[in-house]
């Protein structure tokens, strides 16, 4: 059951234990699944609540698959947040891809304009895509995985959407992506270790006839979260690294204190598998490294382009949003949108300068602005 929620009340909190459906009980009362509308859009986001607890990040070296980037397992301690029920789709990423021109307008006309004093609600935005081959090779059904951003765009969506709803929504990071994945599993996959059953939950190497599949096309895992197992993979918060965990052993951890922060442009993480993974590449500990010299091959700008990748396998790469119970001040959650990578900040002002992208303010304002300059 999704819960509608007064404007005025806080989105995805009952005061009231909901009479069916999943919840999560919390001080204020009781964290439930919610839909909105995407404002200025006509895009649905729907987000269901994941409950607090501790698991075992990584995969034990019995299990069919594991890999040294997925060991030691480590105990973390992880917050309750909202995720959205499935893959970010095309139908929610396009009114992100299309902030070019009116961001462009808003300079043009000196309104709107992001100072020293506004810059911490400011995201950038690239034109439009040059050869939208690349990025539609398997179609643009508004109910598709929207596929070949870069880390960076993902992270940029995030605080658009952020700023637009007031709420704070960005990437999860590597443990928090798994724990939401199991479902309260502690095997390879949410519903076991046999992967006989993936047929039924995921859209992998094994049924997907070599292409994406629309979203909640499976069954959903034990939280009401759609393809966690395949599909296309999904961006995480974490740089990657193929020694694992080793550097947080014998530690106390909760989520985010596992991040691995990234400071170079990749190989940046992500997770999950995608719809041409053979089943042992789908599983929760499942991940993979990106690279920018493979994934933009086909990219003729120089420098190439920090929101978007040209190449396989970036075309099996998505992401999907989470928004955490406990938000963070704005200054210290910069680091979800703006990694501290010297080459991307230099990359990103390049391309700016260059004019193959534009900065403007992301704050509750801007549909209404948008609506005007239309």
């Amino acid at each position: 059951m999704v819960v509608s929620v007064a404007a005025a009340e806080v989105v995805g909190i009952s005061p009231n234990k909901p009479e069916s459906g999943p919840y999560v009980k919390i001080d204020s009362g009781y964290m439930v699944p919610y839909e909105i509308t995407i404002p200025g859009t006509d895009a649905k986001l729907k987000m269901v609540p994941i409950p607090a607890g501790k698991f075992k990040l990584g995969s034990p070296d019995s299990e069919v698959g594991h890999r040294l980037a997925e060991a030691p397992q480590i105990e973390v301690e992880v917050r309750p947040f909202w995720m959205a029920e499935y893959e970010t789709t095309w139908k929610q990423f396009k009114p992100f891809m299309e902030l070019y021109s009116p961001f462009k307008d808003f300079e043009y006309r000196g309104v709107r304009k992001v100072t020293e004093q506004n810059r911490i609600d400011a995201i950038t935005a690239p034109t439009p895509l040059y050869e939208p081959g690349f990025t539609f090779e398997y179609g643009e059904d508004p109910q598709l995985p929207a596929v070949t951003m870069t880390n960076y765009s993902a992270r940029q969506y995030t605080k658009w959407l952020s700023g637009i709803t007031g709420n704070q929504y960005r990437l999860p990071c590597e443990a928090e992506w798994e724990y939401a994945a199991l479902g309260g599993a502690d095997t390879a996959y949410h519903f076991g270790n046999d992967p006989a059953k993936l047929d039924e939950y995921a859209w992998y190497s094994g049924n997907s006839d070599e292409t994406p599949h629309v979203v909640k096309g499976k069954k959903p895992n034990q939280y009401g979260l759609y393809d966690m197992h395949g599909n296309v993979w999904e961006w995480v918060l974490d740089q990657y690294s193929d020694q694992g965990f080793a550097r947080l052993e014998g530690k106390q951890l909760k989520a985010l204190d596992t991040v691995a922060w990234p400071t170079e442009p990749d190989p940046l993480m992500v997770k999950g598998g995608g719809w041409d993974e053979v089943a042992q590449n789908v599983r929760a500990a499942s991940k993979m490294g990106s690279s920018d010299i493979d994934w933009k091959q086909e990219d003729p700008c120089i420098p190439m382009s920090p929101w978007w990748f040209t190449s396989f396998p970036s075309t099996v790469v998505g992401f999907r949003v989470i928004r955490p119970l406990e938000e963070l001040p704005k200054q210290e959650a910069v680091k979800f949108y703006q990694p501290d990578i010297e080459l991307l900040k230099l990359d990103v002002s390049d391309t700016l300068q260059g004019g193959r992208g534009i900065e403007g303010l992301a704050d509750p304002a801007l549909p209404a602005a948008l609506k005007k300059s239309d």
